[in-house]
């Protein structure tokens, strides 16, 4: 999880194929209409989100159903969010890409084919509830190239078994 533009498709892609686990992308997940009001340049509201929050928890249900192992990237900004992605779910490790503004601006103004524009970063960082307080929550930063992330991230989950 984390602000648009923090690396986390590219990150949970890596680490899916180095743990032969699920790869599920959350943009995938949204509801027509989000797409277009993101799109449009709009910022979603919790109400636009109710059902997008929903799909992915039926995600981790239905993987946690078939005892099969997945990475599932999503904002989830707001505790709230992650609530309702853990809500009759079994646990779940939460893997955080925290990142400063000025490095996600960089990246948004550069990256192309994405309905996430640039101009909705300030919302992305106003609407952020920082996780790190959460139990199995594992922060990891998002400057970092992709190989070091994953390597932080397989250390901290073995620290946790």
């Amino acid at each position: 999880m984390g602000v648009s533009g923090s690396g986390k498709s590219t990150y949970a892609q890596r680490l899916a194929q180095h743990c032969q686990a699920k790869f599920i992308d959350g943009d995938d997940l949204h509801p027509r209409a989000n797409i277009d009001k993101m799109t449009a340049g709009t910022p979603l509201t919790d109400q636009d989100r109710k059902e997008w929050l929903t799909r992915i928890n039926d995600a981790v249900y239905s993987l946690q159903h078939k005892n099969e192992s997945g990475v599932i990237v999503c904002s989830a900004l707001k505790q709230a969010y992650r609530e309702q992605i853990r809500l009759n779910n079994q646990p779940l490790l939460l893997l955080y890409l925290k990142a400063d503004k000025l490095l996600i601006e960089k990246r948004l103004t550069e990256r192309q084919g994405h309905f996430m524009k640039s101009s909705m970063l300030a919302s992305q960082f106003a609407t952020l509830e920082s996780p790190e307080a959460e139990a199995l929550t594992i922060t990891v930063s998002a400057d970092l190239p992709t190989g070091e992330q994953i390597q932080v991230t397989l250390e901290a989950i073995a620290k946790l078994t």
